[in-house]
């Protein structure tokens, strides 16, 4: 299928090349609002990085990271079985999960840790919800030769404990966080806190797309290759473009890899999947692009779920890589232009497509990603056999087992 020609303005501007602006934002959203003593520390990251990414040396070595180290391309698979009984539209996966580190943010983290030796930082620092971005960044800091501090809630240290042996293993130090509802809000505090103390010897790693520009860019492209990656691969199986694309939501780093390839294929529609938590109302949830309102958090104005003080607002979910009460900037220009639909799935919801695509395909898949699981499991039988959907696997679920164990076991089986 040819790609099409898209020749409005509006459309034109879904060009990742053209967007964000040169101050860092998407329409309305982005930016950046940050301190005057980091100013200058930012705008020398954001100079190195438009440099770095036009280097041939630069594309090269990340390049042979990315096959050699990573493991990519990671395979488009079509998942029959399940496919078979949901009886309607054929249901393909996207395996990030078969990355190194068992996720999508190897992808970033490698390109964050190449640009901090570029600048000459000796540390980097970031934070970590489920652990997988935490994991990331302590492998690309011992294979780079960097110290590595990761900043983790005591909450998701608790329920993501195997992740966090992971990152001591490899090096990184793992500094709990104890205030507030101690999570991944609570997290990218005290890491920006750090950061605050020292930018000029250390670089923070943001997890996600995220943050003041120019992370929810630099992001954004590192994780591009999903979506490169995935257009190539659906061609040679298919013959065509896929039909739906889903992925989960929550700063929205892997969502934002794959749709960026496909943003101008009007005809593929695109799904970003938010985690409804245990209720609607406020604190029950991470739903941020369907129920929150235009704010500022970080760093960066995006939507924000807010309480009647115009402050974040708690959050919660089963996931913890999706507990965050903002989103990225990119992602709240495509709500607004309509081009991305953002659906919300529950926590009970996303439980059950966890075990359909253990028990029925082999593959035990992250909570987070399992929430883009059950909105296509929620879709295909809506459809036609000769539809398909397109899932962003974004992570593999060995983190999550003694969670979903102690919780779900009983009604499973286990």
């Amino acid at each position: 299928m040819e790609r099409l020609n898209v020749k409005s303005l509006e459309e034109n501007l879904l060009k990742p090349e053209v967007m964000p602006d040169s101050n860092g934002f998407f329409g309305e959203y982005g930016g950046s609002f940050i301190p005057p003593q980091l100013e200058s520390i930012m705008k020398e990251i954001e100079t190195a990085y438009l440099e770095i990414r036009e280097d041939p040396n630069f594309i090269r070595e990340l390049d042979y990271l990315n096959r050699h180290y990573t493991g990519r391309p990671s395979p488009v698979y079509y998942a029959r079985s399940l496919s078979e009984r949901l009886k309607g539209a054929k249901i393909y996966i996207k395996r990030e999960d078969l990355n190194h580190t068992g996720a999508h943010k190897i992808n970033h983290c490698l390109g964050e840790a190449l640009l901090a030796k570029k600048l000459g930082k000796k540390k980097i620092i970031a934070e970590t919800g489920a652990g997988q971005h935490g994991v990331a960044l302590a492998t690309a800091a011992a294979l780079t030769g960097l110290e590595c501090d990761i900043y983790m809630g005591e909450v998701d240290i608790a329920k993501e404990y195997p992740n966090v042996v992971r990152m001591k293993i490899l090096g990184a130090k793992v500094i709990p966080v104890t205030f507030g509802l101690k999570s991944l809000k609570e997290a990218v505090d005290a890491a920006f806190e750090a950061y605050l103390k020292d930018p000029v010897t250390q670089l923070y790693a943001i997890g996600s797309v995220v943050g003041p520009h120019p992370f929810p860019m630099m992001v954004r492209d590192f994780q591009s290759i999903i979506g490169r990656e995935a257009r190539e691969q659906f061609l040679e199986q298919t013959g065509k473009l896929p039909d739906n694309i889903t992925a989960c939501v929550g700063g929205g780093s892997n969502s934002m890899g794959i749709f960026s390839a496909f943003l101008q294929d009007l005809n593929v529609n695109l799904f970003g999947v938010e985690p409804s938590g245990s209720s609607l109302n406020l604190g029950d949830h991470a739903a941020t692009l369907s129920l929150g309102t235009p704010g500022m958090l970080h760093g960066f104005k995006c939507y924000v779920l807010q309480d009647e003080n115009g402050e974040p607002a708690p959050v919660a979910t089963i996931a913890s890589g999706l507990d965050y009460p903002g989103v990225g900037p990119q992602h709240c220009y495509l709500k607004d232009i309509k081009r991305v639909n953002y659906e919300m799935i529950n926590d009970n919801e996303a439980i059950e497509a966890f075990f359909a695509l253990s028990r029925e395909e082999g593959i035990i898949p992250a909570i987070e990603s399992s929430h883009a699981v059950a909105l296509a499991m929620k879709m295909a039988p809506e459809l036609s056999p000769e539809e398909t959907i397109l899932v962003n696997l974004s992570g593999r679920g060995d983190k999550d087992i003694d969670f979903v164990v102690a919780n779900y076991g009983a009604k499973f089986g286990i």
